[in-house]
């Protein structure tokens, strides 16, 4: 029996040890700050991870993410130096860099973002609301998020929060801005197109009428210049008869009564009602003299050459 007891009272023991020592220790992750809090006042919080002792029973632990975290603005309207609306979307990196100043200021992640979320909206509206819209959407956006950054971390100084990045997500007129705009956008367009086709059809007349002129000119030159060949040509043709002529009167007679043959007497298409006598039949009667032949002496009329 007093064996029996005295293991009950070991083990009772040993558990007991063990309860304590389990709710005496605790263990901080490389990603978590942690801060002791013995009967709601702070300790100094634990900056490294490892194991360490706390008091059993009095003290709690609070572990507090220490990790670049997002933070999500709701879509704010900003009106612009220059009266332009904008519907401004950003984000926000931050970190806690002193555990024991963010839990007195605001216990946990959900107070300190809402807190957040105030003082960045207050700085989109103060610093765009001194830009052009030109120059948040497009000109100096990264100088503006970089003045926006630099007044919410001076606002959030010794709250324990260190701001990493502001951005816009997106920053565009809103959507009946946007639709009169998109609007004006097209008419100016089409306006533009209508001025680029008119001065098409201005140029393309232009070449057309450039390129008719040449055409003119050079069917002109072409023209003078096979006048001035064919008139060259028909004097070196006069020349050659003139001087085929001065060698041969004869011969040349002959030529041409034979050219005028060929051109006059075509087959089936001509007729001539010429007398027998006649000087154009000359070289027919008689081919080696240039006098036409006495035709005999006859009663009756002569017929008509075919």
């Amino acid at each position: 029996m007093r064996s029996s007891a005295f293991g009950a009272i070991v083990a009772f023991v040993l558990l007991v040890v063990a309860v304590l020592a389990w709710s005496s220790l605790y263990v901080v992750r490389q990603t978590q700050f942690a801060l002791p809090i013995r009967l709601g006042e702070p300790l100094p919080p634990k900056l490294q991870p490892g194991l360490y002792f706390k008091a059993p029973f009095t003290d709690t632990i609070v572990l507090i993410d220490k990790r670049i975290l997002d933070l999500d603005t709701q879509p704010l309207e900003v009106i612009a130096s220059d009266q332009k609306r904008l519907v401004v979307d950003a984000f926000t990196r931050y970190r806690i860099v002193d555990p024991l100043a963010f839990y007195q200021n605001f216990t946990d992640t959900d107070r300190a973002e809402l807190r957040l979320s105030d003082i960045i909206n207050s700085a989109l509206r103060r610093v765009l609301g001194q830009s052009t819209f030109l120059d948040v959407v497009r000109n100096k956006r990264s100088e503006l998020m970089t003045k926006i950054r630099t007044e919410v971390n001076q606002q959030m100084r010794g709250l324990g929060i260190d701001i990493v990045d502001v951005r816009i997500r997106r920053a565009d007129l809103p959507d009946a801005n946007s639709q009169a705009v998109f609007d004006r956008m097209k008419t100016q367009r089409a306006q533009e197109a209508a001025q680029y086709r008119a001065e098409g059809a201005q140029e393309n007349q232009r070449l057309r009428a450039e390129a008719d002129r040449q055409v003119a000119q050079l069917l002109g030159e072409a023209n003078g210049a096979a006048e001035q060949i064919r008139g060259a040509a028909d004097a070196a043709k006069v020349s050659i008869f003139a001087d085929a002529y001065g060698r041969d009167p004869e011969f040349f007679a002959f030529y041409r009564s034979m050219q005028a043959y060929t051109d006059g007497l075509k087959p089936a298409q001509t007729r001539f009602i010429l007398r027998p006598d006649s000087d154009f039949f000359r070289y027919l009667f008689n081919p080696t003299s240039a006098k036409p032949p006495v035709p005999p002496a006859t009663t009756t009329p002569a017929a008509p050459a075919q």
